[in-house]
């Protein structure tokens, strides 16, 4: 089962602490919450890191009630998977690899795999599978790439492939892919208890003075109807789902809920830290009450 094979890992996954020539480093944060879907508050004295080193740690996302993947750079920039255990406090690694990097882990509506985009030799960017039972990890698409982000509907993926414009396509069958949309923002997201893969439109943003607000639309795989549903916070690409009817996005340091059938984004809290700035990626757990988020760190000379 997804919720034991973890344990058995092998492998230790240990923070290097000496300083890199990163530009840009991310740690992920936790913090409580309290209160369920449109009532959901956070308790912003409850913060506190989960990593806290310079190289990159960043894309959470929960695989069970108390176990998270996220992507995680080593001092030489390679990226794993890693997964962290909140009952033990426990990092492992899921992925050791040396000659390629992996990105945007999540665990599959089978619960039998980690996928992953994987930067590979060659610089090609794939979905891989990692099995849950440590064989080793199978090629999703070969024909698709380079894929940037992700979400899973039915075991097939709905993904943002990078290009020029980029492109939101959903592999429906081996020889059936749907081309949805392009020129989307880089969060793809599957709406809970539907079937209807959700975006960012980067076409006709809205220009306010807290940055551009872009429009989060919907296709819906089984019936194919395309759909808007209001507007995006202003000045942030990345959402999240807490259940069918409320989303959560951030902007520097305040996160902020909406009800989906409702046009305005709400206030739940904002994370007060002298070293660190500007929340990116969330990830969400009922079961724990708790939410993680991915912030920058400062740049401290």
């Amino acid at each position: 089962m997804i919720k034991s094979f973890l344990f058995t890992l092998s492998l230790s996954w240990f923070f290097v602490t000496h300083l890199t020539a990163q530009t840009t480093s991310f740690d992920l944060w936790q913090v409580k919450t309290e209160g369920k879907s449109n009532n959901l508050k956070i308790a912003p004295k409850t913060a506190k890191p989960i990593t806290d080193r310079p190289e990159y740690d960043n894309q959470p996302s929960f695989i069970n009630e108390y176990q998270m993947v996220f992507s995680a750079a080593d001092e030489n920039g390679n990226h794993d998977i890693i997964v962290y255990n909140f009952e033990t406090g426990k990092f492992t690694n899921l992925s050791k690899t040396a000659s390629v990097s992996e990105f945007s882990p999540q665990i599959t509506d089978c619960g039998q795999y980690i996928g992953a985009v994987v930067m590979e030799e060659d610089k090609s960017q794939r979905i891989w599978l990692y099995p849950t039972n440590f064989e080793k990890p199978e090629l999703l698409y070969d024909d698709i790439e380079p894929v940037g982000y992700y979400d899973w509907y039915k075991n097939k993926a709905a993904m943002f492939v990078l290009g020029e414009p980029n492109k939101l396509v959903y592999a429906e069958g081996r020889n059936d892919l749907i081309q949805i949309d392009e020129n989307i923002a880089r969060s793809v997201k599957t709406r809970p208890k539907t079937s209807q893969i959700t975006y960012l439109s980067l076409k006709d943003p809205v220009e306010t003075n807290n940055g551009k607000a872009l429009t989060l639309k919907y296709f819906d795989i089984e019936s194919k109807v395309f759909g808007e549903l209001g507007n995006g916070l202003e000045g942030s690409q990345d959402f999240i789902w807490i259940d069918k009817n409320t989303l959560l996005m951030a902007r520097g340091n305040t996160i902020y809920k909406r009800k989906v059938s409702e046009g305005i984004w709400k206030e739940i809290g904002t994370i007060e830290s002298d070293t660190h700035q500007n929340i990116s990626r969330l990830a969400y757990s009922p079961e724990l009450q708790i939410l993680v988020f991915a912030i920058e760190r400062k740049n401290q000379q």
